[in-house]
């Protein structure tokens, strides 16, 4: 009995350790925002905001020099038509620190629906995509449980509607995310967006394997 005792100690003492060993900020943050999102709870309870759907999958899998994303944004009604396509990559400046670089590329129309791919946005490569220069979001973590972030300053462009200059906020969770995106002009009045608060994104699936 003492003989078979050790073994089983040994493999309880090994379960533990590994069972122990807690997810790292970068990869929960990927995970947290990976999956498919949808604001159809909050524009239902307030006419202001519309019903949009968002998908962010992983990309470019082999990579060792970050985590890549596909990300779609399109209304209910048009989720054929996407109105935003980007690719981001999400950066670890540090611990505690984590930067989504903002990338655009060209003719995204043949890339809608690329999202339920196996292999999404198979055909294109990073040397195709066109940075976002001052758009970066720079998140942190709040406690175990949440990331916050924005851009920085005035520093991302932005000519829509008058616009000098975009600013975007976000918390980004387990079951969801935030998001609030404004464009201001050169005296700081806001031209574009909501202007209560951000869009609520409900996750309404887990992140593909």
């Amino acid at each position: 009995m003492r003989k078979l005792g050790i073994p089983l100690l040994l493999v309880t003492i090994i379960c533990l350790f590994a069972c122990a060993k807690k997810e790292g900020n970068y990869q929960r943050l990927l995970r947290y925002m990976t999956g498919s999102f949808s604001s159809q709870q909050q524009a239902e309870a307030d006419s202001g905001y519309f019903d949009i759907r968002l998908e962010m999958t992983p990309i470019w899998r082999e990579r060792s020099d970050a985590f890549w994303l596909y990300v779609e944004q399109a209304t209910a009604t048009s989720l054929d038509r996407p109105y935003r396509q980007r690719v981001y990559q999400l950066v670890q400046i540090n611990d505690s620190t984590f930067e989504s670089i903002v990338y655009t590329f060209d003719d995204p129309l043949r890339f809608a629906g690329a999202w339920k791919d196996i292999i999404p946005l198979a055909g294109l490569t990073p040397d195709s995509l066109v940075e976002r220069e001052g758009c970066s979001i720079i998140l942190m973590p709040k406690g175990d449980t949440a990331f916050v972030g924005s851009t920085v300053g005035k520093n991302c462009t932005s000519d829509l509607n008058g616009a000098a200059y975009a600013r975007s906020e976000v918390i980004i969770t387990e079951t969801g995310m935030i998001s609030w995106d404004r464009g201001f002009d050169s005296v700081d009045n806001q031209v574009w967006g909501t202007v209560e608060g951000g869009y609520i994104f409900k996750k309404i699936s887990p992140p593909k394997k």
